[in-house]
């Protein structure tokens, strides 16, 4: 079974690659004014924290927000389909490395697509506020659960490998929820890995399995944006490229580094992101729109 989800993690890596590049090559020509060079970094740092724990979607909303790479509307979009690949290779490194049990992973691996293929097809045509306003508490869950975290709020965590009976049910529902919500900018990681220390498993088995499922729905949640043009085509480009050869050097060069500092950090710009995006969200409402989201 292990083997048939490399399979498939080859085959969704070659399917999106084919559909993303036919995009990018019909658009080639109405590129969005954004800097190659600020958004390549960009792509670069948060990937490669990303292997080593940190996260990579509230920080790379932080970034492309203060530097103004690309509109609000489309931030979703294109942070799943820069990462896209990045995480596919993630996933392939991990699964190798890491023991869980086959039907655990590829469980959870199905669910948490599931979830982002629903989820994509609703984030990519909500108008600009519905979108800051879903980004600003999104983006307020992941600092709670990166705060919660710290203070180790989350407990739990085993020595198991796989999940059986009720507990594998539980594990499959909530990755569905967790994808459908990764695709509106809440990160997988943080709430995947609380979700699997909950449960009784084996930290390391937080590895595979949050980045499995994050390489199962990336690609058709990416394509779903990709086909609504839910993105900009540069800035993704731009962020992809390096990432590829940050995640190499995070896995298998670096390993890890002492990061509590920067988690610190980073949770305070993430609160900040979500004050800024709450304020445009609701600047300017004057006929309630925002309101109608839910």
């Amino acid at each position: 079974m292990i083997t048939f989800i490399w399979i498939s993690l080859a085959v969704l890596t070659i399917w999106y690659s084919v559909i993303l590049i036919k995009d990018v090559t019909k658009h080639k020509n109405n590129f969005e004014p954004v800097s190659w060079i600020k958004t390549g970094l960009i792509g670069f740092v948060v990937n490669f924290f990303d292997v080593l724990g940190i996260g990579a979607f509230a920080p790379q909303t932080a970034l492309l927000k203060f530097t103004k790479q690309t509109e609000d509307r489309v931030i979703p979009g294109t942070m799943n389909v820069a990462n896209t690949i990045p995480v596919l290779i993630q996933a392939i490194i991990f699964i190798t490395v890491i023991e869980v049990e086959p039907v655990t992973l590829l469980m959870m691996l199905i669910s948490a697509m599931a979830g982002a293929i629903i989820g994509a097809g609703i984030v990519s045509k909500l108008p600009e506020k519905k979108i800051q306003l879903t980004m600003g508490v999104a983006l307020l869950v992941t600092a709670g659960f990166m705060f919660a975290g710290k203070m180790q709020w989350i407990q739990g965590g085993g020595s198991a490998i796989g999940l059986h009976d009720l507990k594998l049910v539980i594990a499959i529902s909530v990755n569905f929820i967790l994808g459908a919500l990764m695709t509106a900018g809440i990160g997988l990681y943080a709430p995947c890995m609380a979700l699997v220390f909950a449960l009784g498993l084996s930290p390391q088995v937080a590895f595979p399995i949050m980045m499995g499922s994050c390489a199962f729905l990336m690609p058709p949640a990416s394509v779903k944006f990709i086909k609504e043009g839910a993105y900009n085509r540069k800035a993704a480009i731009a962020m992809a490229i390096p990432a590829i050869f940050a995640v190499l050097i995070a896995a298998l060069i670096v390993k890890s580094l002492p990061l509590d500092t920067l988690r610190w950090v980073v949770m305070v710009v993430v609160i900040y992101t979500s004050g800024v995006m709450l304020k445009a969200a609701f600047g300017d409402n004057k006929n309630g729109e925002i309101m109608g989201l839910f």
